[in-house]
């Protein structure tokens, strides 16, 4: 679930870059990084480990000229959180370059990694995009666009590209369209983007959305879009929705505000909760959902739970004890709303559980004198192959424990679920084309053999700080 951003045609492409993976912060904590091209052609990187507001210093940025940038802000689903992972990825080949910026999961990374591997080519991560950069500076096409359509066959999963080859500038959309990826304009320059909230910040105007299985090229001839890859049926993550787009973007065609609120109120239909005094939210991206349940049920909607914004989004923590350590800091509940109440938590859902726990006892010691939980997505009870770190079945709280045991595990008084058909009927084009093999174990595609060493790559121990090198 990585944010990927990128600029063709601007004079402070990387300064605009920087701007728009503030936007996409969210998307990813563990590192950043960007990749400019100047005026003759040279392309310099610059990554580091953190928030984009920790790693890039203002000397650094001036080294990143140039009128071509591309940017990333990693969350690892494939590959450890390590500095030789973060991206975008730089690679040299035949006196040229290559830059790859990759949101998603690849599903045959390892298979595809191993045949590589045996044919000479020489890894420098533990990351399944590397994959793609090799089969990129392999491919023969006449055009840039060509080469990326020749490395992408056969490649499975999930993923949205930006991939700089010399001075072009190709993005690229899986035929499943599992992740967002949109396009805008800012005057002369194209501006792209995971989510639109980053075209927001840096002032472009959104154009559309690339499709699945788009290839899309820019350079100074133009602005070219092809439809090479191989069709499929379309996927889209019911969780962009659900939890992990910012409320003031469009995705998928549709405001995740006005779907998280249709979630919402759905939820008080399916799962009222009578005679309660008051709602609230585990903020922030839970906010729209129970305002939703307010509208709906009737019930004051509240902010009883405050949060400190200068900690980060506590799923997306790469280990368990970062994310029970962020819990403890980044709620406070207000005693005076709660105090002697029967209250209403809507989350967005439940994963392991940790966060849930610990902000029900947090609620309990402010006073509450009962606390009903409702989540406004259906029960995960798989793990996610095309980009979610979920990867293994038992670390999924409701996968693990029957309705009851959930009850007693996370001290509420009672516990709702969003039905899946309910979840789905709140997406803004309707229930059809989503993904939703988290909460329904039903998978569109094969799921990796070994998840495991998918999770961790199939050349886990590689020393840091070898060049990627390109056989």
């Amino acid at each position: 679930m990585c944010g990927i951003f990128g600029v063709y045609g601007h004079k402070d492409a990387a300064a605009l870059t920087q701007l728009g993976l503030y936007s996409l912060q969210h998307r990813g904590q563990e590192s950043a990084g960007i990749v400019a091209v100047d005026d003759v052609g040279h392309a310099r990187v610059s990554r580091a480990m953190g928030l984009v507001s920790e790693g890039f210093a203002d000397d650094e940025m001036e080294t990143l000229q140039g009128p071509i940038a591309i940017g990333h802000t990693r969350y690892s689903t494939a590959g450890s959180s390590a500095i030789e992972n973060a991206q975008p990825v730089l690679a040299r080949v035949r006196r040229s370059h290559i830059a790859l910026a990759h949101n998603g999961n690849l599903t045959n990374a390892v298979e595809l990694r191993r045949t590589l591997e045996d044919d000479g080519a020489i890894f420098s991560s533990t990351m399944d995009s590397e994959v793609i950069v090799h089969r990129i500076a392999r491919a023969t096409g006449e055009t840039p666009e060509a080469r990326v359509a020749e490395a992408l066959q056969g490649v499975e999963g999930a993923y949205c590209l930006l991939v700089v080859l010399d001075e072009t500038v190709i993005v690229a959309r899986d035929p499943h369209g599992w992740r967002p990826l949109v396009m805008g304009r800012l005057a002369d320059s194209i501006v792209f983007a995971s989510e639109t909230c980053a075209l927001d910040i840096v002032g472009a105007v959104v154009e559309r959305e690339i499709q699945p299985g788009e290839i899309v090229a820019v350079d100074s001839h133009g602005i070219r879009s092809t439809r090479t890859l191989p069709s499929a049926p379309l996927n889209r993550c019911v969780f962009e929705h659900v939890y992990f787009a910012r409320p003031d973007s469009k995705v998928f065609g549709g405001s995740v505000d006005r779907s998280r609120r249709a979630l919402g109120r759905q939820l008080a239909r399916e799962c009222p909760a009578d005679g309660a005094d008051v709602v609230f939210a585990v903020p922030d991206s839970s906010n729209s959902a129970a305002l939703g349940f307010a509208e709906a049920s009737g019930i004051p909607y509240e902010l009883a739970l405050i949060r400190n914004h200068y900690v980060g989004r506590t799923f997306i923590q790469p280990t368990q004890s970062g994310r029970n350590a962020k819990v403890k800091v980044k709620y406070n509940p207000v005693r005076e709303i709660i105090e002697g109440k029967k209250v209403v938590m809507v989350d967005d859902s439940i994963v392991r559980g940790t966060t849930t726990r610990g902000l029900v006892s947090l609620v309990r010691a402010a006073g509450a004198r009962e606390v009903h939980m409702r989540v406004s997505s259906a029960p995960i009870i798989s793990p996610c192959y095309y980009g979610i770190d979920t990867p293994r079945r038992e670390e999924l709280i409701a996968a693990t424990m029957t309705h009851e045991e959930l009850v007693r595990h996370l001290g509420v008084d009672s516990l709702g679920y969003l039905s899946i058909d309910g979840m789905l009927s709140a997406m803004p084009e309707g229930p059809s084309g989503y993904c939703h093999a988290c909460f329904s174990g039903r998978y569109p595609t094969a799921i990796p053999a070994d998840p495991e060493l998918l999770r961790a790559g199939s050349a886990a121990g590689v020393p840091a700080g070898i060049p990627v090198g390109v056989a």
